[in-house]
């Protein structure tokens, strides 16, 4: 029964994040809010819904190992994984802001969230309130940064137009309704069947969160990366993946320790699940210049795929 809860919640939290983003991008045309500023807020947000709901239930029921491996293993899943098989469908071009900002700032966050985790038993309410004013100060830079190129920031989300721009407020209430339900139950189910799971397989909570569930929570970003790849647009850039990994972090994890702490023993996450990740992130820097400046081929790729393999067996052991 514990193997159901853990697939209906998976395939819950997909839907819902799926009918998020679409209500957000429509209520966001609905105000009339700049296309930057639903690419930068709006559907960051939405999309990354998954992982924080799933962090604050875990959290909310005491399992703090479930909330921070969520978030440690949807970081690394997203550039091993996600980044890897994205690649080796079609190279990827950098843009500039990568190693100017984007690179940075999640290496900062990555760090000092890592420097929390070392320091303390977990994360505090005034950790997570650091975290999260990262964020805000990371928000503000790109948009300032990114004011004289809308162009670039608005590709991405162009498709959108002709199928939200125009949906009734009647439909987006109904989308905001179903994808909040899916959502909470979603998370509910997920993090029931993969402590069942844990407790039947005599392995920890951790190697369930950074493995099953990040990977879970990070479908809604592979489909979407895998689909533009196959039609060979350009609607996925690195900056999209690094953005996304600082929001897990800043947002997901500080919003949810604002709300409720979270405390952890010594086995709920341990060294190597936190040196992988600023691994992936030090990677990336590599990548970008090895051997083809400002682009990640499909070499580059099938590395990350082999390290995030690696990662996992290693980690499942």
């Amino acid at each position: 029964m514990s193997i159901v809860y853990l697939f209906l919640g998976l395939t819950l939290l997909v839907v819902g994040g799926e009918f998020l983003v679409r209500a957000a991008v429509g209520l966001s045309f609905k105000l009339n809010l700049s296309k930057m500023v639903i690419g930068l807020t709006v559907v960051s947000f939405a999309t990354s819904a998954p992982e924080l709901i799933v962090s604050l239930t875990a959290a909310m029921d005491g399992f703090g190992a479930i909330a921070l491996g969520n978030v440690i293993g949807s970081n690394i899943a997203n550039i091993g994984l996600v980044l890897g098989i994205t690649a080796l469908i079609t190279p990827l071009a950098i843009e500039r802001d990568f190693y100017r900002l984007n690179w940075p700032a999640m290496l900062f966050v990555s760090l000092l969230f890592t420097g929390f985790l070392i320091e303390g038993d977990g994360l505090s309410r005034g950790e997570g309130a650091v975290l999260f004013a990262c964020l805000i100060v990371y928000l503000v830079l790109l948009i300032r940064r990114t004011k004289n190129t809308p162009r670039a920031l608005t590709e991405d989300i162009d498709g959108l137009d002709s199928t939200l721009a125009q949906v009734s407020s009647f439909k987006i209430a109904i989308w905001l309704l179903i994808g909040a339900v899916a959502l909470y139950w979603g998370s509910e189910w997920l993090v029931e069947g993969a402590v069942a799971i844990a407790v039947e397989l005599g392995v920890s909570q951790r190697v369930i969160a950074v493995t099953i569930i990040a990977v879970g929570t990070s479908v809604p970003e592979l489909a979407a990366s895998v689909i533009a790849a196959l039609r060979q647009e350009k609607a996925l850039s690195l900056g999209n993946l690094i953005g996304s990994n600082i929001f897990n972090i800043a947002c997901v994890l500080g919003l949810t320790s604002m709300i409720h702490p979270l405390k952890i023993n010594a086995n709920d996450v341990l060294p190597h699940d936190l040196f992988w990740m600023i691994g992936f992130v030090l990677v990336t820097m590599v990548l970008i210049f090895l051997p083809k400046r400002h682009q990640i081929g499909r070499y580059e790729g099938l590395f990350l795929l082999i390290a995030y393999a690696t990662f996992i067996s290693l980690t499942i052991r």
